[in-house]
């Protein structure tokens, strides 16, 4: 198991745990849609893969009641140290793992579900660990992906140079770590190949505007990420500030717009 500075591509400390829970509220909309179209419900047994801090989680637990159960799988002991407190705090029947996906122990048909949002997109054995959920799932049991299709969709109007740098620069970054920031779009071929149905699948997209509570989440993103890039070698530091500059300046524009990545939503049945 990686230690904990490199539990997470953003890593673990506070600031990305208040991101985070920015990031889920502009997205739980959208992920209590997958859960329903699932059919998640009472008394069920959901994996959520990825857990992070657990605000998926959370919700998860009080669909499946006290008579069903959440597993939080993830790699950060950190983010699953505050889950436990959370469970604890609520009263909700959530068990956590600390451990790798290619390391998680599963029993067979133990499971009506899996949640999975931005996990995929960080491993380069997504085949071997989806087929490690297969067997886990009951006959009917439901998987929900929620990954980005297409990264580079990520733009704003009107485009200011140094930004428009620091994203592509970013997205460079993504592609050339393991994994495939674009899993999504793989996603629906590969759990056919593994003998799962399709059952649905829709794109997701976030269009904001300075006023809008969403601008948020990129805005959060760039702060947090984009100096990373110094170190890593994609950015200089002084790219850096004409980059965040440009973020303060694209607010201050009329009818600016900022379109996030388009991700898509993959529902598959065991049959």
């Amino acid at each position: 198991m990686k230690n904990e500075n490199n539990a997470y591509i953003l890593g673990t400390n506070s600031n990305e745990l208040y991101r985070l829970g920015l990031q889920h509220q502009v997205w739980a909309s959208e992920a209590q849609q997958g859960w329903r179209t699932a059919g998640f419900t009472s008394g069920d047994t959901i994996l959520d893969l990825g857990c992070g801090p657990g605000f998926c989680s959370k919700e998860l637990a009080f669909i499946v009641g006290p008579e069903g159960r959440v597993i939080g799988v993830d790699r950060s002991k950190q983010y699953l140290d505050y889950l436990d407190q959370v469970s604890e705090l609520h009263n909700l029947n959530v068990t956590t793992r600390c451990t790798d996906f290619t390391d998680l122990d599963l029993e067979v048909e133990s499971l009506d579900g899996m949640y999975c949002r931005w996990a995929m997109a960080w491993i380069d054995n997504v085949d071997f660990v989806i087929q490690k959920i297969v067997h886990a799932l009951k006959p009917g049991g439901k998987m929900v992906f929620h990954e980005y299709y297409d990264w580079s969709t990520h733009q704003t109007e009107p485009e200011l140079p140094h930004l428009k740098k620091a994203i592509n620069q970013c997205l460079k970054s993504f592609k050339e770590s393991p994994g495939n920031i674009d899993i999504g779009r793989k996603l629906p071929g590969i759990v056919s190949e593994l003998g799962l149905n399709v059952t649905s699948t829709r794109l997701m997209t976030k269009l904001a505007t300075p006023e809008d509570f969403e601008w948020h989440w990129p805005k959060s993103f760039y702060h947090t990420y984009f100096p990373s890039l110094i170190d890593q070698g994609y950015l200089t530091k002084q790219e850096l500030d004409d980059c965040l500059e440009d973020v303060e300046r694209l607010e201050q524009v009329p009818g600016a717009t900022l379109f996030c990545p388009i991700l898509i939503e993959v529902i598959a049945e065991k049959i």
